[in-house]
């Protein structure tokens, strides 16, 4: 099964949110800034705010904002967010098994935080331009 990518572009926006946090981002620029299509970014955009990531706010002045601090969101939030159904079938006699799993397994991710892979992909940027180190950082990230 191949997997969607939705988690490591909703990780790579939640970068670019989190790198300014006070300022609201338009799904165009942050496209434009990942090199990647701005309706797959809405559809992130959607999906992130459902999960209570982010707040969005519509018109000339509108994008999304992180709604927490880049502290309080783990890698299990985002992931859970982003891929909603994954490691659920519907097969009773394990059901309570994959869920459990799932738990786990979104509880160690949530061990890493956004503000954690921010200040990596900081740390690891080019000299220079900052900002264009953690664009280019976040590239890789996906």
């Amino acid at each position: 099964m191949a997997q969607s990518g939705r988690f490591g572009l909703s990780l790579r926006i939640l970068t670019v949110l989190a790198a300014e946090p006070d300022t609201m981002h338009s799904s165009a620029a942050i496209a434009k800034e990942l090199a990647q299509s701005a309706v797959m970014v809405r559809r992130c955009f959607l999906l992130l705010q459902k999960k209570g990531l982010v707040v969005q706010r519509k018109g000339p002045n509108g994008g999304a904002k992180l709604k927490l601090p880049a502290k309080q969101i783990g890698l299990g939030d985002v992931y859970a967010a982003s891929e909603a159904d994954w490691l659920a079938l519907d097969e009773p006699a394990i059901a309570g098994l994959l869920k459990r799993t799932r738990a786990d397994g979104v509880q160690a991710m949530n061990e890493t935080t956004l503000a954690q892979v921010l200040k990596r992909l900081r740390k690891n940027a080019p000299e220079g331009n900052a900002e264009d180190g953690v664009a280019a950082s976040k590239r890789s990230v996906a």
